[in-house]
């Protein structure tokens, strides 16, 4: 997987301060204009004001009535202007012409500006023009005689530079929190970050990707069911493998979102998620199945958070006990025959190096001619050449324990219409023939009798050993799984025999006298192969 341009900590630190950026960036734009629009008014009405205020003055009254006093006026003018902090002050008379200015030079001149006239007719007003003081807001007030006959106007001016700068400085203001704030958001977005990667165990968002996939691929490729519920009971996870028993089971439904204990009652993950303790092999029913389930809870930091169950069809792992019960007892014979020509070459070897090649001469003989005899009855007697293959290896684990291991057929065993039955075969004799060489290994007589009939379609196989017995108490228990008076780990292989005889419908007699014999006879159907003609 292509690993990601940029860290979980710079993308977050980021995507933080860029949001951060474009709140603050629209608020500017609004609260911008809103205080821009608001110096405006105040600058407004503080132009209104003062141009109101002299207009009711009685010496700019008297100044613009025709009085003489032009010196006095323009000091109160000026005093005006200074303590109001605006541009000018300045009276006109009905002509238009300045009484009072800023700069005397330009007093008794035309007024500048052409916005003029509406307050010679006697309208207040405010607007925006050029004069000789450059570009700014004016207030035209008119002014009154006693008579309310108008003798002139007052004009208050406020420089829209002063307007500007008042925005500006707002704006700085909002310029310093906007940096402020995406100072804070780095800040935030770097503690946000490392609080999620330690969440996340420290992996980056592509890592965490391939962590995904890699889990998926591998719940998806094991053989067992796996099915994961949440602390509150829902199924959060299903493999193929489950949906697979599930379906066998008859349950189409999709059961990930769903409570555990609707849709699997006797699951007892419930159970897991409250006591916390782990579960493994245990039984369980699902309709006509039955599954061999591990159950395990899951701890993020002491705290169980969820449970994962793993199940096999049992029947399966029976079928892969018996394949390898089978193995082994393939593998055994293959040693065992091994194992006696070995100890046959080495008397071959012995009687060589002393010279005595009369006797060996003999002894080669009988070999061959027991080893004749033997073979060809077993080929003559069994025509599955797997079965036949089997039970001479037999013989030799036998005679190599020290037993001897007899058989005989009075009719001959053909070779069965399925070939599967074969392996079946093999796990039956083969227990049954391993348990008589156990029982009667400390014993004085160590004799085994394999016996095979056929007829009407059911092979019956008879094994008999000269062993110490079973006890009428354990008679009735040998068959259980697990159930052995030969120590820890044992007990498999009755039980492997009473499966596989389930398996082919077959049946399964026990008779024994303690301390003197046991019998066990099997019958099991038996359909032979049909030969074509030659």
């Amino acid at each position: 997987m292509k690993k990601g341009k940029w860290s979980l900590q710079f993308t977050i630190m980021i995507l933080v301060c860029g949001v951060v950026a474009l709140s603050l960036f629209i608020t500017d734009i609004l609260i911008s204009q809103t205080v821009a629009d608001t110096i405006e008014k105040s600058q407004t009405e503080k132009a209104v004001n003062v141009a109101r205020m002299a207009a009711q003055t009685p010496l700019v009254i008297e100044a613009l009535s025709g009085s003489e006093n032009n010196q006095e006026v323009q000091q109160f003018t000026n005093r005006i202007k200074k303590s109001t902090d605006v541009e000018f002050v300045v009276l006109i008379d009905n002509n238009g012409i300045r009484k009072t200015h800023p700069d005397p030079s330009k007093i008794g001149k035309k007024f500048v500006g052409g916005d003029e006239k509406d307050v010679l007719r006697g309208r207040e007003h405010i607007s925006i023009s050029k004069g000789t003081l450059g570009r700014s807001l004016r207030s035209f007030t008119p002014v009154f005689n006693s008579e309310d006959n108008q003798i002139g106007a007052v004009v208050v001016g406020i420089s829209l530079q002063k307007v500007n700068d008042a925005v500006l400085k707002s704006r700085f203001n909002i310029y310093v929190g906007t940096v402020f704030g995406i100072l804070t958001g780095i800040a935030g977005a770097i503690l946000l970050a490392r609080y999620i990667k330690k969440i996340l165990f420290g992996l980056e968002p592509f890592a965490i990707a391939k962590v995904l996939k890699e889990r998926n691929a591998i719940l998806q490729s094991v053989r067992e069911g796996i099915i994961a519920v949440d602390q509150s009971s829902t199924i959060t996870l299903v493999n193929k493998a489950a949906l697979k028993i599930f379906k066998k089971a008859g349950i189409n439904e999709n059961p990930t979102g769903k409570k555990v204990t609707s849709y699997m009652p006797d699951s007892n993950l419930d159970r897991i998620l409250e006591t916390g303790k782990v579960e493994l092999d245990k039984e369980q029913d699902l309709k006509d199945s039955v599954l061999l389930v591990n159950r395990v809870p899951v701890f993020v930091k002491d705290e169980i958070v969820g449970a994962v169950a793993t199940f096999r069809d049992k029947t399966e792992i029976h079928l892969l006990a018996e394949q390898l019960s089978g193995v082994r007892l393939y593998a055994e014979s293959l040693r065992a025959q091994s194992h006696e020509f070995m100890n046959k070459l080495h008397v071959i070897l012995g009687m060589v190096n002393m010279n005595y090649y009369d006797q060996l001469a003999a002894y080669i003989s009988d070999l061959v001619d027991h080893r004749e005899n033997e073979i060809g009855f077993i080929t003559k007697a069994v025509k599955d050449p797997v079965l036949a293959g089997f039970l001479i290896g037999k013989l030799s684990y036998a005679r190599e324990a020290g037993a001897k291991l007899a058989l005989s057929s009075d009719f001959q065993l053909p070779e069965p219409e399925n070939a599967s039955i074969t392996h079946e075969l093999i796990t039956i004799i083969g227990n049954l023939i391993d348990n008589a060489i156990e029982a009667v290994e400390k014993r004085p007589v160590k004799r085994i009798e394999l016996k095979f009939d056929y007829a009407d379609d059911i092979l019956t196989i008879e094994v008999h050993d000269t062993g110490q017995g079973i006890s009428d108490a354990n008679l009735n228990q040998i068959l259980l799984k697990g159930f052995t008076t030969k120590g820890e780990d044992r007990g498999i292989g009755l039980y492997l025999v009473k499966a596989s005889l389930d398996k082919l419908g077959g049946d399964l007699d026990i008779s024994s006298k303690e301390g003197q014999e046991t019998t066990f006879v099997v019958y099991i159907p038996y359909k032979a192969r049909m030969m074509k003609d030659d």
